[in-house]
C-alpha cells in the first residue's frame, strides 16, 4: 500500500476525474456531501482525508459502480501516522517530506543536478562530508541522515526498482566534497551504479551546446502510477535553502519534461558519461 501522502492524492486524484466524468461542478457535489465547496475542493487536492460515510455518498453521486469502488475505500481507510517522522526520519524538514513519500511510491524519477550528486547516489562517506558543513541547520544529527538517506536509495534497489535517470552536470562529478578518499569512493560508486539496469545516467559536460542557463535549475520529475480511471500522479520537485515547490499543474510539468528533453539531447549518452566519470577518478588519484 502506497504512503499516507500518496494515498490521499491519489484518492482525490480520482475523485475530480469521477466528478467530471458524472458532470458534476464542485459546487453540486458539495450540496450532495451538505458541506462547503472548499471541502470538496481539499479532497480532490489530497489535502485532507475523507470519512467512509461521506465517500460513500460522493461514489453514489457519481453513479460509480460499487464494484469498481472498492480499491476507493482502501485509499480512503484511516491508518495512524503517529511516529512515522520520529526517530532517524525526524531529520526530514517538514517541507521535504511529502517529497520522500512521493518518492517511495515513484515508478519513474528523473532528476537534473549540478554542483552535488543527488542523494539517491551518495555513498555514505560522501554524506557524513555534505553534512558536516551544512548550511542548513548548526547542529545535525549525522547517523540519523545516513540512516534516512540510506532508508531512501532502496527505492532503486527494492525488488521493483523505481526506473531512475540522472542529468549531472560535470560539476557534480568536480565539486570536491570530503577529502580526495571521498571523492574516489563517491565516483567509484557512480560508475557501479550507472551500469544498474533501471538507471540511466548521463553527464552534461561543460563545453556542451545546452539551452541558456538550463543547468541553473535543479529539479527532480517523479511520476507515481494509478489504478483507477484517473491519470497517473506527476509531480516536479524543485528545492531552495529553506522550502520547496511541488507542481502538478500539467502546463508547468509540460514546461519541465521540455527542458529534461533538451538537456538529455545535450548530455553524453550513457556509455560516454561512464568514461567522463571513470576519467574524473583518475585525475582524483594523481
Amino acid at each position: 500500500m502506497a504512503t499516507p501522502t500518496v494515498r490521499r492524492l491519489q484518492l482525490g486524484n480520482e475523485l475530480r476525474h469521477l466528478r467530471q466524468k458524472a458532470g458534476h461542478e464542485q459546487a453540486e457535489a458539495a450540496e450532495a456531501l451538505d458541506c462547503g465547496i472548499g471541502k470538496i475542493s481539499r479532497l480532490e487536492l489530497g489535502q485532507g482525508g475523507i470519512s467512509k460515510g461521506d465517500l460513500k455518498l460522493l461514489l453514489e453521486f457519481y453513479d460509480v459502480d460499487p464494484a469498481d469502488a472498492q480499491w476507493m475505500f482502501e485509499l480512503a481507510r484511516t491508518r495512524s501516522s503517529r511516529g512515522r517522522w520520529s526517530g532517524y526520519r525526524a531529520v526530514f524538514p517538514e517541507w521535504f517530506r511529502m517529497y520522500v513519500d512521493l518518492e517511495a511510491d515513484a515508478e519513474d524519477l528523473r532528476q537534473v543536478k549540478a554542483e552535488i550528486i543527488p542523494g539517491l547516489l551518495q555513498t555514505e562517506a560522501y554524506i557524513r562530508a555534505m553534512d558536516t558543513a551544512s548550511a542548513r541547520r548548526e547542529s545535525e544529527d549525522i547517523d540519523a541522515n545516513v540512516e534516512a538517506r540510506r532508508e531512501r536509495q532502496g527505492v532503486l534497489t527494492r525488488e521493483k526498482p523505481a526506473a531512475a535517470a540522472f542529468i549531472l552536470s560535470e560539476s557534480c562529478l568536480r565539486r570536491r566534497v570530503g577529502g580526495v578518499d571521498v571523492m574516489q569512493e563517491q565516483l567509484d560508486w557512480l560508475s557501479e551504479i550507472a551500469l544498474q539496469q533501471n538507471v540511466n545516467l548521463q553527464v552534461l559536460p561543460f563545453d556542451a551546446e545546452a539551452p541558456g542557463g538550463a543547468m541553473a535549475f535543479d529539479f527532480t520529475m517523479l511520476r507515481i502510477p494509478s489504478n483507477g480511471i484517473a491519470a497517473d500522479l506527476e509531480f516536479v520537485y524543485v528545492e531552495c535553502l529553506d522550502d520547496a515547490r511541488y507542481l502538478d499543474d500539467k502546463d508547468a510539468v509540460a514546461t519541465y519534461a521540455r527542458l529534461w528533453n533538451q538537456l538529455q539531447a545535450a548530455a553524453l549518452s550513457p556509455k560516454k558519461s561512464l568514461n567522463v566519470i571513470r576519467s574524473v577518478r583518475k585525475q582524483y588519484s594523481e
